[in-house]
Order: structure tokens, then sequence, then C-alpha cells
């Protein structure tokens, strides 16, 4: 004999809390969202089973309309918003109004702790969703049925005060209704004029019906009061079609950013959006909008991104990732197919000529965008640059067939002077006789910027690019160059800066007057580095480090090493100033003792120097805190010593 289920009380989980604490504290001026949010969720329930239906028909079972319902109720003081969709299970309604499945939920919730419960774009960041509901209810009751002959009804109710309740109700049939106890000073919300206005601001594009309940006279009169009374019956306050089939002359810069904000619950409105729609071989739309921040939970793990796809104007999938490349995962739209079936799979999309002549589209059309933006709104490019820079960097690695449209898009710290530039403002101030784009790797300006392997390149007069980002390496390699110029790192071996004839037999009149300490460097070094040589690219620093061919820099190797990889330490080429005072006296050290063992600590203290200034942490910090000591005690003791 079964055991009817009872009546369950859950704690939230505490992100739950901490969300919740933050939706009601801090979107106290904008609290008619709400109603957008809802009805968004009340129609992805709708695409949901739709999509579901093409394969299970009999979800549909004996309702077959898809809509939204909106029922105010000015008596109860409750504003029900009900949807005819896939609804929710028992273990559904714990789990998607009781916890948070993101992955790095918690961090991005303390931050906004951090910031402060008025930062309302970060809030925007999270999307508020069903949470909303608590900006104008002090109650919320949710009464959902599954899909499907055999399911069963569930109440789940809370006053967001910690815990919520779930408990067997009664629905004749499927789909979930949400019913707002409105707070006492919210009551503007049972108004119907209010709600129509909220409609058509905030939803009108939903490509489902959303039906008002209104109160009408009534032409029968009532014998006990001998007055008119009133009928109730539904109206449909939306438009009800698919915004991007509609023409782009019929829509303003407000709906689509009010389609936006529905899509991708977003409280800032987009940066940018493309509209096109192409005819011939292939049949699609498409509606590409270009965010301004940057989701907390872009790259979690699991976590799919891409565009909405529709087929025919049925939603077939979330974030269909095989329409855009993942340099592009930050994009957000819809792409509508004619020529894909309705039951299409990800199985199937991966193998499809259409899909692929359908993404090569909406790349073109999405670079097409950002290059748009970035000529004719600069500062709002570089918004978006500082949000999905390192994202967008990623193509540089991956895609040959973009190169040069990336390059013209990306933008880099310089030497010049502070903020970003572009490569092509690069090239147009390149030096005369100048033959590449010269940059350098590390974890920050501040490292870069006194970097010895510059030294050269400002003496000349080079612009140096500051690269920062983890994949900024693998970008300048995939990239190569631009506008004819090679993109050249500071840190390789192989600088090949011009030189005059002078200059080049002076570093050969150098190289054999050192060529005793050289030998002896490499005699003290054999187990650290490659080779030993002298250089021309140094002019302040006695001594630095560089990459042979395939080499990588010393940020990159430890940014692997704290991922898991195993990354030992490549040998390094080391470089020699020989017109350094301490350079000059180790010389003279060698030549009366080259066997001497002070020599032999100056070259490793040297050598430990060259590693700090180049990024690379020490094996033996301790020993060299000690020959630091003994420095400075003989200098401070007037021993002959380097100066």
């Amino acid at each position: 004999m079964s055991v009817e289920p009872q009546r369950e009380t859950h704690s939230f989980q505490a992100e739950i809390n901490q969300l919740l604490n933050l939706v009601i504290n801090s979107l106290y001026s904008h609290k008619e969202i709400f109603l957008r949010e809802l009805v968004s969720n009340a129609s992805d329930a709708l695409d949901k089973l739709r999509f579901r239906a093409i394969t299970e028909p009999e979800l549909l079972g004996d309702t077959p309309a898809l809509e939204v319902r909106l029922i105010p109720d000015a008596e109860k003081g409750t504003l029900t918003i009900e949807d005819t969709g896939v609804g929710m299970t028992h273990d559904e309604l714990v789990k998607n109004l009781g916890t948070i499945a993101h992955s790095g939920s918690r961090e991005f919730l303390e931050s906004l702790a951090q910031r402060g419960q008025q930062d309302v774009n970060l809030i925007g960041q999270f999307g508020v969703g069903f949470y909303s509901a608590y900006l104008v209810a002090d109650r919320v009751e949710v009464v959902s049925r599954a899909a499907g002959k055999d399911s069963a009804a569930f109440r789940w109710t809370s006053e967001a005060k910690g815990t919520f309740t779930v408990e067997p109700a009664e629905r004749a049939s499927r789909g979930t209704a949400i019913t707002l106890h409105l707070k006492p000073d919210q009551k503007e919300f049972l108004d119907e004029w209010r709600l129509r206005s909220l409609i058509t601001q905030y939803s009108d594009y939903v490509g489902h019906p959303i039906l008002l309940q209104v109160k009408k006279p009534s032409e029968v009169i009532d014998a006990s009061t001998g007055e008119k009374g009133t009928t109730t019956s539904f109206e449909t306050v939306n438009k009800a079609s698919a915004l991007w089939q509609r023409p782009k002359s019929e829509l303003t810069d407000e709906q689509y950013q009010e389609f936006y904000k529905h899509l991708t619950h977003d409280f800032e409105p987009p940066l940018a959006w493309t509209h096109f729609k192409t005819d011939g071989h292939q049949q699609f739309t498409g509606l590409i909008f270009l965010p301004k921040n940057k989701p907390f939970d872009l790259d979690a793990a699991g976590k799919r991104r891409g565009v909405r796809l529709f087929v025919k104007r049925v939603f077939i999938m979330d974030d269909c990732e095989e329409l855009l490349p993942p340099w592009l995962r930050f994009v957000r739209g819809v792409v509508d197919s004619d020529d894909l079936p309705l039951n299409v799979s990800r199985e199937l999309l991966q193998d499809s000529a259409v899909v692929r002549s359908i993404r090569k589209h909406v790349v073109k059309k999405t670079l097409d965008l950002m290059e748009k933006l970035s000529k004719d709104k600069p500062e709002d490019y570089l918004t978006l640059w500082k949000s999905f820079g390192a994202i967008l960097k990623e193509g540089l690695t991956s895609e040959t067939e973009h190169r040069e449209k990336l390059g013209a898009l990306v933008r880099y710290e310089s030497s010049r002077d502070e903020g970003l530039t572009s490569l092509a403002d690069y090239v147009s101030r390149m030096k005369e006789g100048q033959q590449a784009i010269y940059y350098v790797f590390g974890e920050s300006r501040k490292a870069l910027e006194g970097s010895p392997h510059l030294e050269a390149l400002r003496k000349r007069g080079y612009e140096v690019l500051y690269l920062t980002d983890a994949v900024d390496e693998w970008a300048a390699q995939g990239l190569r160059e631009f506008s004819g110029k090679p993109l050249v790192s500071a840190l390789q071996a192989d600088l090949k800066l011009q030189e005059t004839d002078e200059e080049k037999r002076e570093k050969e009149q150098r190289s054999e007057g050192l060529k005793a300490l050289t030998e002896r460097m490499k005699e003290v070094l054999k187990d650290a580095i490659r080779e030993v040589r002298v250089s021309d690219r140094l002019t302040d620093s006695p001594v630095c480090l560089v990459l042979p061919e395939g080499g990588s820099p010393a940020f990159l190797e430890r940014l692997l090493r704290e991922h898991g990889r195993n990354m030992p330490r490549a040998k390094r080429i080391l470089e020699v100033n020989p017109t350094h005072p301490v350079i000059e006296h180790l010389r003279k050290l060698t030549e009366k003792d080259a066997g001497s063992a002070q020599v032999a600590e100056w070259i490793e203290l040297l050598h430990d120097q060259a590693l700090l200034t180049e990024g690379s942490t020490l094996e033996d910090p301790n020993r060299f805190a000690k020959r630091m000591t003994g420095l400075l005690t003989q200098l401070a003791s007037g021993s002959n010593a380097p100066a």
C-alpha cells in the first residue's frame, strides 16, 4: 500500500538566501522586471514542451494550447502567472527553486556582497529569474504538474525567510502557476492597464500568446442589486510573433534591447546587435547580440554557450554551440532555419552541411558587427574587449580563416602610453626602418615595463606591446603578422635588431674580450642554461635570460604548472652586457683568478637575478638571500666586490 506524500519543509541552499537578499535589496527601483522574468520563464517552459512534443506528441494530451495567462485578483491581493508548458516534478521543484546549480555561484555572490548591494549591473550578470518575484511579493506559491499522463501536481511555497515547503496539490492539466501574494505597497501590479503596458514594453515579442484576465461590465442586470454585473474573460495582449521574423523597419532599439534581456536575463542592454536574413541555397534568419558584461559562469565546467536554435519558428535547443566557434561563446542571439528537420539532434548538427554554412555566415556577421562597433563607437568596443577580449583571442590560435579580421580587432596595452591600442595604430606609429611589431609577454604591465629585454628597443624609440592574458603568447604566434609586419617577442633570442657595420665590429671585439668570462659562466651554470653570449639588447642591466627557438616564457610555464601540467623549466640563453660595470669587474676578476669561488658566487647571483626579472621562481631562495647578504656585507666592509 503506497503512502501519500506529505508536506515537506526544506532549507534554501546558502547561496539562494544570499541571492534573495541581494535581489530584494538591490533592485528596489526596478521592481517591474519581475513580470518580464516570470513571463520569460513561462515562455521557456512552453518552448521546451513544444520541442519534446515533436517526438512525444502524447505530452500535449487534451490541452494542445501553448499559452501564458495572467490572472490578477484584487480581492485576494494576488497575481498569478500561469503557463501550459512542460511543468515540474516534485524533485524538479526542490532542485530548481531551492538550489543554484551553477559552478562558481558562491564566489560570484561573495563578490556581489563585497561590491555592495546596490550594484545592479552585477545582479544583471547573474540573472534574477524566478527570485525576482520577491521584489513585489512577500509570499510565493508555485503549483506545477509535469507533462505526462501519470504525473502528479505539487505546491511549492515560501516567504523567502530561509525555508520553503513542498506538498501534494491539485492541478487539472500540465504546466505551472506562480501565485504572488503582493506586498501592500505593490498592488499597482493588479491594475489591468499597468499589466498591459508592462507586457507591451517587456514581452511583446514572446512567441506564445500572453492572455490577461480582464473584467468587463455585463449586459445582464443583477436582480438583487438592480445593477449590471461583471464578466471575466481572457484577452491576448502581445503580438505573439517571433521578433527576429519581423521586418527590421518595424522594430525599435527598445524592442531589440528588451528582447535581448528576455533572451539572456541580463539586466544591462547589449552593446550592439545585427539582424539579418539570407535567401538562396539556405534560408535562415539570425539576430546576434554583443553583451556588455561577462556572465560570472561563462566558462563554468559543462556550461554550453551559443545561440538559440529554432527551426521554422519552433524552438529546438538553448546554447547551440554548433553555430558558433568556442572563441565566440559570449555572443547571444537566435538563429531560425528553414532547412533543418524539426527533430534535429546535436549529432546531426555536428554532421550537417547546412549547419556549417549557417555557422560560417553567423561568424562573418558577428565579426563585421564588432568591426563596425570598433569604428563607430570605439568606447563601447573597448568595453566589449575588456569583458571578452581574452576569449576572442582564442580564435587566433585555431582559426586561420579569420586571422586577418581578428588581428584588426585585438587591443593591447603599449609602452607608448596608458590605455589600449590596435595593431593598425601601432603600425601607423612605427619608426622609420623598424621591421617588426615588438611585444613582451608577462604577468602584468607593471612587471613588464622595467624588463631588461626592452632596453635596446626603448633606446631605438620602438614601441612595445604588453601581452598579459594567459592566451596571448599562443595568440601572437597564431597571428604571426599584421599588415605585412611580423610579430616578434622581445623575449626571443633571435631579436634581429638592425646594426651598423661599426656596431657589429664592436660586438665581435667585446665578445672576444669576454671569452674567458663567458666560458667560466658556461662552466658554473652548465646545468641551468643552454649557452652564454654577448648581448646587443641590454643597455642598463648586466644580464638577462632569453628564449631559444620553441621556448616558452617563464610566466606561461608557471601558469601551466599551476594548472597541473608537468612543465619543466626549459634551459635559457644567458645574455651578458659587456659595458656594464659589474660585468667589466667580473671580467677582471676572472682574468686574475678564473677558478675563484667568489667569481662563481657572483655568476650564480647574476643568474638568479635574471630568473627573477624574467618572472621565474628561484629553486633555492634561501641561497639567493645568503648571497645577497654576503654581497652587502662585503660592500659595507669595503671588500673587493663587483659594484
